[in-house]
């Protein structure tokens, strides 16, 4: 669209040229702004045409840059001047008489409604954006989680990994803070891996990563933040799309994005159910150093066999009051209801590897998710552009109740039930005022908080009845309060160098109540984060960043609770309530280059973290029976090691030779230093790692797409565990449907059933080397019908810049 408005352009000046018949006259600038009406959002490409008043014919023109704004020469005359973009009403100026440089001021075009009836028009392949301290990737057409989840985008999104486990990581580090449409969700709940598995990956407009994050932003997650943003259009009238899918192993689902705008309000919702089989296995083989007595030997092997089933929905509606306010509710509900049956079957060998026992272990749990979250939001623009207030008020409650009866050598011998229920209340108000043109301020209050209760109990069966075991149950109040203001401000000089300089203040209050032992604590710590995004553009091309910023991570209630859970009879999990927050410095130097059809984004970052959490497994001194047999009791806790030194380099390339073939690689090397001794222990440890990701996608004969993505994460190790190397390969095909209004997708998720977690952990008393598998291979067949929605082609060979809240573009 841009090529043809800029040919209309300047066919109109050549005719324009040898149409005139008269001297030469002087040559005037003439400026101004165009924004969309409602949101007072600058608008890209939108059209400025001077014609003769006389001839009625186009004399010239151009269009605006990504800040809405244009500068257009013309010979000194009296024009009709036309303001245009698609889908918009047109405003125009009769008979202006420019004879000077100047500015013919800003222009607010409003949504034309007939216009709005067309089809939504969304976008075939993803793109980056660069921002001061934000990435955003724009997720287009990606075969290879089509019918999947959210977790599956998020391992297909450069600088972020998923594990085996479903845990994410940004840059190598799992202190990420996951945020919906740039708040706490319902929709992730009480477990955010578990719901990151059940929302559909195509609810997902674009996902924000942000390793430099503004003071606008929670302090939470030393690696940065995940915003996933959700699919939201405001097209008049009805528009969509929904998806079916089917999976082996045993799975399927429907999913859907529908929107439907009419006058002043805009319907919308997100929902999906799905149902999906998970086999899972893995093994652990342990030797125990046993002094003076011959070492003796634990074999576990681990069978999962998980049935995950969900509805979940966020349904809202928008209502514009008038130009410039507007209020919208919103209904988040996740209702889900998990099985899984894990099998465990105990080998004890003796020093000459004889076997001394067999025993098994079977846990048929049930666990039931319950989310309800309502939420209100008030966005006001005043007349100047730029200058905005919004107010948001969010309330969640969440229950999740897991309950099992385990049999022992096929024998009922214990329950376990863990029931939890937290209460979550946002408050978070912002104001924007613009001091000139480039420079913005900006200044807000958001409070969090949350009230956890935790309720777990282990019971044996004694004479046909379950006793409860008081040294495992335990209940526990976990509240933590957060109160946070900030500031920040922000300019840009000579169209070159911008900068957003941000100060935020977070108090915090954790209350911990432990109901079964009576001990109850207060923690209570102020803590200042500043932060500095820097940015400079070398050239249209090429653009650097640098951003600098002060992160806490908290302890969250299951690294505080001291009461032990159980994974097996043999390992434990136990809180540690003297655990204190953890804080890190962190700065990243950015480069971005576009070389025609290939793109490098890339960065060098730094990071200093004291009082970091580490998880070390040590001997408890205790034992339980096995079959007659005493086994040591192993303990997994966190504690606060004194510091930790992370190093990283990241590039991702984008190559796109033709509009059939698009290939990008991403690539990230971190080497991280451990310095810390706990209990007379030293943990020092240097652990150098990485992972590479590889996407292929190509166009086959009879508009087949075919994509492949390779993934593979190099080994590490920290004081007591070797980490080997994972790789594996997804590969999916699809072909288009009905006029672009279907698509029909296969895709085959760890193609070499290789993703696995291998790994070593030794201390003084005992090493064990493990294998651990999730998810198993996958195939999954989906189906996308479209409601008024067509699939974006190439616009340009350049990403977009659009500006959104939270930062200013590297770019003009």
């Amino acid at each position: 669209m841009k090529k043809i408005l800029l040919l209309l352009c300047f066919v109109g000046t050549i005719s324009a040229v040898y149409g005139q018949n008269k001297k030469q006259a002087k040559k005037v600038t003439i400026t101004g702004k165009v924004f969309e009406k409602s949101t007072n959002q600058p608008l890209e490409y939108a059209t400025i045409i001077f014609q003769d008043t006389a001839k009625k014919r186009t004399v010239t023109g151009g269009i605006t840059n990504s800040k809405g704004a244009f500068s257009i020469e013309v010979e000194a005359d009296t024009y009709d001047v036309t303001i245009e973009f698609i889908s918009f009403k047109s405003q125009e100026i009769k008979a202006k008489s420019l004879t000077k440089d100047m500015s013919i001021g800003s222009f607010y075009l409003a949504e034309d409604a007939q216009a709005l009836k067309a089809v939504e028009v969304i976008a075939e392949k993803t793109t980056v954006q660069l921002k001061l301290d934000k990435k955003i990737y724009n997720v287009g057409k990606d075969l290879t989680v089509r019918g999947g989840t959210v977790s599956d985008v998020l391992d297909n999104v450069p600088s972020v990994s998923v594990d085996v486990e479903g845990n994410v990581a940004l840059r190598g580090n799992d202190n990420v803070r996951i945020l919906i449409n740039g708040k706490p969700s319902g929709l992730v709940g009480l477990n955010s891996t578990d719901a990151l598995r059940q929302l559909p990956a195509d609810a997902i407009e674009k996902v924000e990563i942000i390793t430099s994050p503004s003071a606008r932003y929670d302090a939470e997650g030393t690696a940065g933040i995940l915003n996933i943003i959700l699919r939201r259009s405001k097209l008049e009238g009805i528009n969509g799309a929904i998806t079916t899918n089917v999976a082996y192993p045993k799975g399927y689902g429907i999913s859907g994005n529908l929107n439907y705008r009419t006058g002043d309000f805009n319907f919308f919702t997100t929902s999906g159910y799905n149902y999906r089989t998970v086999p899972g296995n893995a093994n652990t083989f342990t030797e125990y150093f046993n002094g003076d007595d011959p070492n003796t030997f634990l074999n576990e092997d681990r069978d999962f066999d998980r049935i995950r089933k969900g509805f979940n929905s966020n349904f809202g509606v928008e209502w514009y009051i008038n130009d410039k306010t507007s209020i919208t509710a919103s209904l988040v509900y996740r209702d889900s209801d998990n099985e899984r049956e894990t099998s465990n079957i105990l080998t004890q060998f003796d020093s000459d590897f004889n076997v001394t026992n067999v025993s098994t272990r079977f846990d048929p749990e049930t666990e039931a998710d319950k989310t309800i979250q309502y939420a209100v939001n008030f966005d006001k623009n005043f007349e100047e552009s730029g200058h905005k207030l919004t107010a948001d008020f969010q309330y969640e409650s969440s229950t999740e109740a897991e309950n099992s009866f385990i049999l022992v050598n096929d024998v009922l011998a214990e329950q376990v039930a863990t029931i939890e229920k937290q209460d979550r209340i946002l408050l978070q108000t912002d104001y924007t005022v613009p001091l000139s043109e480039t420079a913005q301020f900006e200044f807000g209050y958001r409070g969090n908080f949350l009230d956890l209760n935790t309720d777990y109990l282990v019971a044996f069966l004694e004479d046909d009845v379950f006793v409860s075991d008081t040294n495992l149950s335990n209940v526990l109040n976990y509240r933590e309060y957060v109160n946070a203001f900030y500031t920040q401000y922000g300019n840009k000089i000579n169209d070159k160098f911008s900068f957003l300089l941000g100060l935020r203040m977070e108090s915090t209050r954790i209350t911990i109540d432990q109901i079964t032992s009576g001990d109850f604590d207060k923690k209570n710590y102020v803590g200042f984060f500043p932060t500095i995004n820097l940015g400079y553009e070398i050239s249209e091309d090429q653009s650097i960043t640098l951003g600098y910023n002060r992160r806490i991570r908290r302890p969250r209630s299951r690294f505080i609770n001291p009461f032990p859970s159980r994974s097996s009879i043999t390992n434990i999990f136990q809180g540690n309530p003297d655990i204190d927050p953890s804080y890190s410095n962190g700065i990243d130097l950015g480069y971005l280059n576009r070389f025609g059809k290939l793109t490098l984004n890339t960065s060098v970052y730094f990071q200093r973290a004291t009082d970091v959490f580490n998880f070390i497994s040590e001997d408890t001194g205790q034992t339980t029976l096995l079959n007659g047999e005493e086994v040591p009791i192993i303990r997994r806790t966190p504690i606060n090691l004194a510091r930790n030194d992370r190093f990283g380099f990241e590039f991702t390339l984008t190559y796109n030779p033709s509009r059939k073939w698009r290939v990008n690689g991403n690539f990230n090397l971190f080497q991280s230093y451990n310095r810390g001794e706990f209990n007379g222990v030293n943990f020092d440890a240097d652990n150098l790692s990485w992972f590479v990701r590889v996407n292929n996608k190509v166009t086959l004969p009879g508009n087949i797409d075919w994509q492949t993505r390779l993934f593979y994460r190099g080994p590490n190790e920290d004081a007591q565990n070797i980490r080997k190397g994972i790789f594996s390969a997804n590969l999916a095909f699809s072909k288009d449907l009905l006029d672009d209004k279907a698509s029909i997708a296969f895709n085959v998720s760890d193609v070499f059933n290789s993703r696995k977690r291998r790994s070593e952990s030794f201390t003084d008393t005992f090493r064990s080397d493990g294998e651990f598998q999730w998810r198993e291979r996958t195939f999954n067949l989906s189906f996308t019908y479209r409601f008024n929605q067509k699939k974006q082609r190439e616009r340009n060979g350049r990403d977009q810049n659009d500006d959104d809240e939270g930062g200013f573009s590297a770019k003009p």
